[in-house]
């Protein structure tokens, strides 16, 4: 008898001492809210994704991890958006990665003109060693990356004059990112960059401070440039792989059964963002055609482009880990041979 009571005692304080570990371990996901900023509209493929992170980091902590959107560069451009992640002041932003470029040069090789033919080769570069590598080169900078969107190829729009060839890019006032590598391609192209945060960019173009811009369908649809730019030429010139980060300040404010949850919801919404963006590209690109004049670029005017920028991407290539950008064109060889 006192046997059996030893051992009912024992099973008892067996399961009292799991209850509490799960009691516990349901304890270590702490409430709060995180404040998530990006440049698009919320209905656009970005908006899309940052919504479904929110949604499934919601499902995923049982409500305890809010996520609140701040849309349309409410809180400033892409470059003040980073510093507010690297003082804590902000928490999560998605943006082209090459503006990270800033602050991890290597970023700068996603940007190369004409890199890229279609997704595939770049899903290969950055879902492979060379995007793994380059997130990691974020941890010394007070940013953690937790993966890549799509947000797609960009083509150029002016108010000027259709673009068929090199020629007529000549002396146009183009907007582009704050990037140092997008001010010396569109130099070698003859237009005149002007770099602009991005919520300026429709109050330039209505007020012809500038000429023309260059973003991809979805961007030049969802922010209505086409209504105050009458020219879209499918230029096609640089592929936008995005990148999700997070303040470093406020990952490290989290315990790892967090940290676990935001990795799981930002791998989901990663799918569900590039799918959402490979839908909508077509859909923005017949909307266009229906409110501007729109051309697309032959082949051979398109080899003319890449050969007029070929000393741009040697420039930054030979600034760059020459290993990094060996291996990201032999990921993207792999995918070409295969095609």
């Amino acid at each position: 008898m006192g046997k059996l009571m030893k051992t009912l005692l024992a099973g008892a304080c067996a399961t009292g001492l799991l209850l509490t570990s799960v009691a516990s371990h349901a304890d270590e996901i702490r409430e709060r809210t995180l404040r998530f900023a990006f440049q698009n509209v919320k209905e656009h493929p970005q908006g899309q994704g940052a919504q479904k992170f929110a949604d499934l980091l919601g499902e995923k902590s049982g409500g305890k991890i809010k996520v609140r959107l701040f849309p349309g560069g409410t809180l400033g451009g892409d470059v003040q958006t980073v510093s507010a992640l690297q003082g804590g002041t902000l928490d999560i932003t998605v943006l082209n990665s090459g503006i990270l470029a800033a602050q991890a040069p290597d970023y700068a090789m996603l940007d190369f003109p004409f890199l890229f033919n279609n997704v595939e080769e770049a899903h290969a570069v950055i879902d492979g060693p060379v995007g793994q590598k380059l997130a990691a080169q974020l941890d010394s900078k007070g940013l953690v990356g937790l993966g890549y969107w799509d947000l797609g190829f960009r083509n150029l729009t002016n108010s000027k004059h259709p673009v068929t060839r090199l020629e007529d890019m000549q002396g146009l006032k183009i907007r582009v990112i704050q990037s140092p590598i997008y001010l010396e391609t569109f130099s070698a192209l003859g237009a005149n960059p002007v770099p602009m945060a991005f919520p300026e960019v429709y109050t330039g173009l209505e007020q012809h401070t500038i000429d023309g811009q260059e973003n991809p369908f979805t961007v030049i649809e969802g922010n209505k440039f086409y209504e105050v730019q009458k020219y879209l030429s499918v230029t096609g010139h640089i592929f936008n792989p995005q990148s999700l980060i997070i303040s470093q300040k406020t990952w490290n404010r989290l315990n790892d059964d967090e940290k676990a949850l935001i990795r799981a919801a930002a791998a989901e919404a990663q799918t569900f963002q590039r799918e959402v963006t490979a839908a909508s590209m077509d859909k923005a690109k017949a909307t266009l055609a229906a409110a501007m004049t729109v051309n697309e670029i032959t082949p051979a005017e398109k080899d003319r482009l890449r050969e007029r920028v070929k000393p741009v991407v040697d420039k930054f290539a030979a600034s760059l880990d020459g290993d990094l950008v060996k291996t990201m064109y032999e990921e993207i060889a792999k995918v070409r041979a295969a095609q």
